[in-house]
Formats: C-alpha cells, structure tokens, sequence
C-alpha cells in the first residue's frame, strides 16, 4: 500500500515537471506510464515481499519476475512510442516511466533486509 500512495504522489510531482518543461500535450503520456510504472512496482513489490525470509532460490525467483515485469514496461513503452510518437514523445514518456519507477526501487531495498 505504501508503494501505491508514494507511486501516485511521485506521478503527479514527475507529470507536473514534464508538462512544466515539455509542455502540457506530454501530461497525458506522462500520467499514463506513471501510472504504469506504479502499478508494476506494487506487483513486483507484493511478490518481494511473499517472498522475503524464504529460502534464496524464492527470493531470487521473485526478484526475477519483477525485474521481468518491469522489462514488460520498458517493452509497452517502445510499443507505444513507435504505435503514435505525437500522443507518446520518446523523452518525456520515458522520463515519466523511469522517474517513478527508479525511486520506488528503492523503497524495496527496506523490505529485503
């Protein structure tokens, strides 16, 4: 629940400063793989956290698929860059995705110890 609230508040702030410096036709992409990126975040975090005080191989394993998830959103932003470049611009699209997605990383490095 944590990495649902702090994914919704880091995609408003990133949306908020790409419509700011890109202009406000980037806002809807940005809110989009915001959210995007939230939502595989909240995934691959529940399955870090089955997963934690489990033998290493489980561990590992969830680790795994959430780092495959989170390739599963890099893959649907290239889809969606080259399926319509206007409605998703490269650069902001990207810079929305990444700048939730890299600080809710770290919010897992708390629940592996």
């Amino acid at each position: 629940m944590k990495a649902l609230k702090l994914g919704m508040v880091l995609t408003a702030v990133v949306s908020g400063l790409l419509a700011w410096a890109f202009g406000r036709a980037v806002l809807p992409a940005a809110l989009l793989f915001g959210s995007v990126a939230t939502a595989i975040q909240v995934a691959a975090s529940a399955l870090l956290r089955r997963a934690a005080g489990q033998p290493f191989e489980r561990l590992l394993k969830a680790w795994g698929l959430g780092m495959g998830l989170r390739m599963l959103g890099v893959m649907l932003f290239l889809v969606a860059v080259l399926a319509d470049r206007v409605f998703f611009p490269p650069l902001p699209t990207a810079l929305a995705f990444v700048g939730v997605l890299i600080p809710l990383m770290f919010s897992d490095l708390r629940t592996i110890r």
